[in-house]
């Protein structure tokens, strides 16, 4: 079974840039092929790490639904037949890992059915990887319909401000009340000025009971890429983020 990590937090604290910089160092440790799982309909892992990506799963789902509404699904297939034709064409294959990207749907109603494609490919693929990352939406809603089959190492991704701490414990109660049961759980906290946080964080931290792993420092290329649009996965080793992910990691094991 692989080992599987699921990175959760709320928007704009620097999650998915955290999880392609995950990424991009299970890649580079060549200990076996890693599975990219992008949960978030507002997809956009894909432009931290460098890849095109040229459909989705809810781009699929649209597609299918236009074929039935038409009637061009092809001839001598079934309905059946062509969504599996279709939705296994979503992996994207790249040298160092593949990715599945749920992406979004047009019409209402249809999450239902993207999640649970989502979660019968991810049950297909799995066992065929060393390691499996998600990256969630804001909150923790594929952990909780079981996309991943068991999580293995839980991160939680906060910004340096109480009311980051404050809305990351509120995704550690979620996980206590729907029973969860990641095998550990570490709060990561980024974007911290010099790599360091302020009394008051630190306090509210120990106030929520929350596993601090490690902190982040606030960086220049990491915004740099975010404005230019550039991978932020493909910064050199040497960048500060990078290295202190890299000792964080490390400590975990992993």
């Amino acid at each position: 079974m692989p080992h599987t990590i699921a990175v959760a937090g709320k928007g704009g604290v620097g999650k998915t840039t955290t999880c392609g910089m995950l990424i991009d160092y299970l890649c580079k440790k060549d200990q076996g092929p890693v599975l990219v799982v992008d949960a978030d309909a507002n997809s956009n892992l894909n432009e931290v790490l460098g890849v095109e990506v040229e459909t989705s799963l809810g781009a699929i789902r649209e597609e299918m639904a236009q074929a039935e509404m038409k009637g061009s699904i092809p001839a001598g297939m079934t309905k059946a037949d062509y969504a599996n034709f279709k939705f296994n064409s979503a992996l994207i294959e790249e040298d160092e890992f593949d990715m599945l990207v749920m992406g979004r749907t047009q019409g209402k109603g249809c999450y239902c059915y993207v999640n649970g494609v989502l979660k019968t490919l991810v049950d297909k693929y799995a066992k065929n990887y060393s390691y499996v990352v998600m990256d969630n939406e804001a909150g923790l809603e594929h952990v909780a319909r079981g996309t991943l089959p068991h999580v293995d190492t839980m991160l939680l991704i906060s910004d340096c401000s109480r009311r980051g701490i404050q809305a990351v414990a509120r995704v550690a109660e979620m996980i206590e009340e729907m029973e969860l049961k990641p095998g550990r759980i570490g709060l990561i906290v980024n974007r911290a000025p010099n790599g360091e946080l302020d009394q008051g964080v630190l306090e509210e931290i120990q106030r929520h009971n929350l596993n601090l792993i490690g902190v982040l420092p606030q960086d220049e290329g990491v915004y740099r890429c975010d404005c230019n649009g550039e991978p932020s996965a493909r910064l050199p080793e040497s960048n500060p983020v990078k290295q202190a992910l890299r000792g964080i990691m490390q400590n975990l094991g992993l």
